[in-house]
């Protein structure tokens, strides 16, 4: 798991996150495949279309992914951090968590499973952006120029930003977990937490301004494919459905 994540950190510094993030979701279908083989649990027909759908969604955002980063150096990282539509973001993000967390998540957390997907989901915009410029600024750190000192200070605030995101996000996955089905959430998380984490990816790095319109409907069309994909994977695992069944002829009863 220590390895996955070192190469999912890689990923987001090497390439655009709007790949990056919607392709997380292949660990699912590899998941369930050698679940089947080494657990011995039951894939049913629909877990395997699902597994299908995911992997030939992916393969479609591979091909229409931006083909080039928007974001290469520290000093653009920084520009686009203080960029006035992502502060303006960030601060609409901010408010919404803190009603969510004080005041909603005490009242109807328990009860509406949308209320921690959303806090998680939203906690995905601070996530996300810090893991990759966390990487863009660590390539300046080791270089013996004036910019190194600013890519520490920029590496430590993204670090501690960073932190903190992840242990609120455990605190509240857990807390979704005792209350509601973990396939059910897995399904619904995965959604919307790329989807606000595409749109944060979007405000902050504009990897969007390059895209044509037919590349973006290819993407739309594969992150839709992949969410269909684990939609049928996650949350209709448990019935007990195959092949043989349709071929069975009607009983009838006198």
């Amino acid at each position: 798991m220590a390895l996955g994540q070192i190469g999912n950190f890689l990923a987001y510094t090497a390439v655009p996150t709007v790949l990056v993030t919607p392709l997380g979701a292949l660990g699912v279908p590899f998941g369930s495949i050698l679940a089947s083989y080494l657990l011995k649990e039951k894939l049913n027909i629909l877990g395997k279309l699902g597994c299908l759908l995911s992997c030939a969604g992916s393969v479609v955002l591979i091909i229409h992914s931006p083909k080039s980063e928007s974001v290469t150096t520290q000093a653009e990282l920084e520009e686009k951090l203080t960029n006035p539509v992502f502060v303006g973001y960030l601060c609409i993000v901010l408010v919404m968590l803190l009603l969510l967390i004080f005041w909603i998540a005490p009242a109807h957390g328990p009860t509406n499973i949308m209320v921690y997907i959303s806090i998680c989901s939203l906690l995905g915009s601070f996530t996300v952006p810090s893991t990759k410029g966390i990487g863009l600024a660590a390539q300046d750190i080791f270089h013996n120029n004036p910019s190194s000192q600013r890519a520490l200070y920029l590496c430590l605030v993204l670090l501690a930003v960073l932190g903190c995101s992840i242990i609120i996000q455990f605190r509240y996955i857990n807390k979704a977990l005792e209350c509601f089905d973990s396939s059910v959430f897995g399904a619904i998380y995965y959604v919307v937490f790329t989807t606000l984490v595409l749109l944060a990816s979007a405000i902050l790095f504009r990897e969007w301004s390059n895209v044509g319109v037919v590349d973006f409907l290819g993407m739309a069309c594969g992150f839709t494919t992949v969410s269909i994909g684990i939609v049928l994977i996650q949350v209709f695992k448990e019935f007990n459905f195959s092949i043989g069944d349709l071929n069975k002829p009607n009983m009838k009863t006198d």
